[in-house]
């Protein structure tokens, strides 16, 4: 339950009333509200008790929810009853929210389905229609257990791939630090040995690194205005559809990273399908939520124009054969699956192999990162040190010379 604070009216005396109420959703506080004879003005979620109550649910959040119910459901509760049984379980209250509002819903007489598709920034279409699939078979209780499966599997793949890039950006993160350090501290006590010295002159990469030095002591904010421009121009360059096109072909062409995010979208692609066939969706429409589930423009493009081919007659392997968005294995595995009439099972099987390749692709990304990185170190290292020492080995030369 959610604590609402609400003003009303009450219509008999024209007095104001201003109290607290707990329901699980807003609509359902008027409900109650009315219920007391009064007429609500004003109703608001407590901050104190909501917490994040209005953040984006995360995917787990939605996989848990999804499990839940699926075993509630399986268990013979009745739909209502289910999930507010869920909804106590659950300790996010921003789920608390969502799921409140949509046993409103689901007691006005709507369908599950259609209570999901009002929340299209927390449901995406594949979890909004395999809920309808599940609704018209009559086996929502499987099908949600389905969409489990493969939300967790697709958010583990993310998580996998995102957990390679931590051990890297934590070295690049402390290799600019060591390096600034080095250079505001450390470089400018050689210069003041040297200005005391006349004739003297500094190696050039001393002379390189004190410039460098130099701006960062007197113009290091504008390198800071610079960076934060950069990161937020960048970022919303990034979500405009030129700049997704830009982004989504390096993620599939780009050295290093390209096998590893194609065998991701042809995991995410195959686990998907075979969810949705698997749960009774038509061919057409599991390609059309399949191909926005990849989020990759160039991907969905390939499969709009499966789309035009399997309309006009063509299997689907056939029109995903040759496809340079597509590898290979996909429309081979799709021709095994339609000529043995297990389509689902043949891209189940297609998601596993490639789940496991994402596996080893980060561990080979990883393998070759390392050592990458350790060169770089060595390499900045050597350059910082020599621009330190050659200077004071020239003065001891001076000094024994003298």
């Amino acid at each position: 339950m959610l604590t609402f604070s609400y003003t009303a009216r009450n219509p008999a005396t024209g007095q104001k009333v201003k109290a607290t109420v707990q329901a699980d959703s807003e609509r359902a506080a008027a409900h109650l509200i009315q219920g007391q004879g009064l007429s609500p003005i004003d109703i608001t979620l407590q901050k104190n008790t909501s917490g994040n109550a209005f953040s984006k649910p995360k995917t787990k959040d939605r996989v848990l929810f999804a499990r839940q119910l699926a075993t509630l459901i399986n268990a013979g509760l009745p739909l209502v009853q289910s999930l507010r049984t869920v909804q106590r379980q659950t300790s996010k209250k921003a789920m608390q929210a969502v799921i409140g509002e949509i046993i409103t819903d689901v007691e006005a007489g709507q369908n599950f389905s259609d209570t999901l598709r009002k929340k299209p920034d927390v449901f995406n279409n594949v979890f909004i229609n395999l809920v309808a699939a599940g609704e018209v078979s009559g086996t929502l209780d499987h099908s949600l257990e389905r969409l489990a499966d493969q939300q967790e599997k697709d958010a583990e793949i993310v998580s996998k791939i995102r957990g390679a890039m931590v051990y890297p950006l934590i070295v690049v993160l402390v290799m600019v630090a060591v390096v600034t350090f080095m250079l505001v501290t450390v470089l400018p006590q050689v210069k003041t040995l040297y200005d005391g010295m006349s004739g003297a002159k500094l190696p050039f990469i001393t002379q390189l690194l004190l410039t460098i030095s130099g701006a960062i002591i007197h113009y290091w904010w504008i390198a800071v205005i610079l960076v934060v421009l950069g990161v937020v121009f960048g970022t919303r360059w990034a979500r405009t559809l030129g700049g997704k096109r830009v982004t989504d072909k390096l993620k599939m062409r780009g050295p290093l990273v390209s096998p590893l995010f194609m065998k991701m979208y042809m995991a995410r692609f195959t686990r998907t399908g075979s969810t949705l066939v698997e749960s009774g969706v038509p061919l057409i429409q599991m390609l059309e939520i399949t191909g926005e589930s990849v989020n990759n423009i160039y991907i969905n493009e390939s499969v709009a124009r499966a789309i035009s081919q399997v309309k006009g007659g063509k299997s689907l392997a056939d029109a995903l054969e040759g496809d340079p968005n597509f590898l290979e294995l996909v429309p081979n595995m799709l021709r095994i699956g339609e000529q043995s009439g297990s389509v689902e099972k043949m891209m189940a099987k297609t998601a596993d192999y490639y789940e496991k390749e994402v596996d080893n692709q980060i561990k080979a990304v990883s393998t070759i990162i390392e050592p990458v990185l350790m060169i770089v170190l060595g390499v900045v290292a050597l350059i910082i040190v020599g621009a330190v020492l050659m200077p004071i080995y020239g003065l001891a030369g001076k000094n024994l010379a003298g």
